[in-house]
């Protein structure tokens, strides 16, 4: 089965990962304000000399990362191990927010890398809330 991707601007299969990063990208657009344009999906980047791929990450205006997402298929449960996976990712990256979802849970960072710490949110902020703070 394909589903029409509007970021990628073509069909691609639907996987149950690919539900999951369809979900979370009309989410960001159509509840949350991010704009269309500042959303990426499966971007490449270098981590270790390894070239790897993030889920969805949307920039602010001035094209800096603003919130990482990594997205797992419904049955993989979010572990310590998914979070450590997507935190190092983000080391490489530098975005201040963090978003780990299988669908069915979803759990979001403020990430303060000057103090390596990592202040867990209540729910996922808007575009105008995050590039505020």
């Amino acid at each position: 089965m394909l589903i029409w991707d509007i970021l990628r601007r073509k069909q691609v299969v639907l996987t149950p990962e690919e539900w999951v990063r369809q979900h979370v990208v009309h989410y960001l657009i159509d509840h949350l304000g991010y704009p269309k344009s500042l959303l990426s999906l499966e971007r490449g980047h270098a981590y270790n000399q390894r070239q790897k791929r993030t889920d969805l990450c949307a920039f602010d205006a001035a094209g800096k990362p603003l919130l990482l997402v990594e997205c797992k298929r419904p049955s993989v449960p979010i572990t310590a191990a998914v979070a450590h996976q997507a935190a190092t990712y983000n080391l490489t990256i530098g975005a201040p927010l963090l978003l780990l979802t299988n669908g069915l849970e979803h759990y979001c960072w403020r990430v303060n890398f000057a103090t390596r710490t990592n202040e867990r949110l209540a729910a996922i902020p808007s575009y105008a809330d995050a590039v505020r703070a």
